[in-house]
């Protein structure tokens, strides 16, 4: 079986920049990445990673494309095979690609489909819109909790002097 993919640039500006892309369902997380890169001019030199989404495009497990040996419980792209995580019910995916940059893309499987005699899988299957020269800028925003691991609150730091709490 075939898989549908669209990959949308995630920016601010109005024009559309996607691309959809067909990979078999028993190619590896790695395979989709290549096709995505070379589908959007990338070199494929720089860091990605997948994240598994929910409909809300909630940032779930990470796929990596390398063992940075952080997180044992993170998967590598070359040993997960794409049906290992997406059906029917599990479609979407976050896609960054290169941290320093940042560039996002939300990736959803629209269709399963059967295999096509002829085709050369993956396949590129529609371009549109022109990446843009530098990546999109992100805001990140931080949980509203406003206290970090130990149970201090962020505004509780000003009160610890520097060089009495130095180890």
């Amino acid at each position: 079986m075939i898989y549908r993919f669209r990959a949308i640039l995630d920016h601010e500006n109005k024009e559309d920049i996607f691309r959809d892309i067909e990979i078999r369902k028993t190619d590896t997380f790695e395979d989709l990445h290549n096709v995505l890169t070379q589908s959007f001019g990338f070199d494929g030199s720089e860091m990605a990673s997948f994240y598994v989404s929910n409909d809300d495009w909630h940032q779930g497990q990470e796929i990596a494309l390398f063992d940075m040996g952080q997180n044992e419980d993170i998967r590598m792209m070359n040993e997960t095979i794409i049906e290992d995580l997406l059906d029917e019910d599990n479609t979407k995916l976050i896609y960054i690609y290169d941290f320093l940059n940042m560039w996002t893309f939300l990736v959803e499987l629209g269709e399963i489909v059967e295999e096509a005699q002829g085709t050369d899988y993956p396949n590129l299957l529609f371009v549109c819109g022109q990446v843009p020269s530098e990546a999109p800028e992100k805001q990140f925003e931080a949980d509203q909790s406003n206290e970090d691991l130990d149970g201090y609150r962020f505004d509780d730091y000003d009160e610890l002097n520097f060089d009495e709490h130095w180890n």
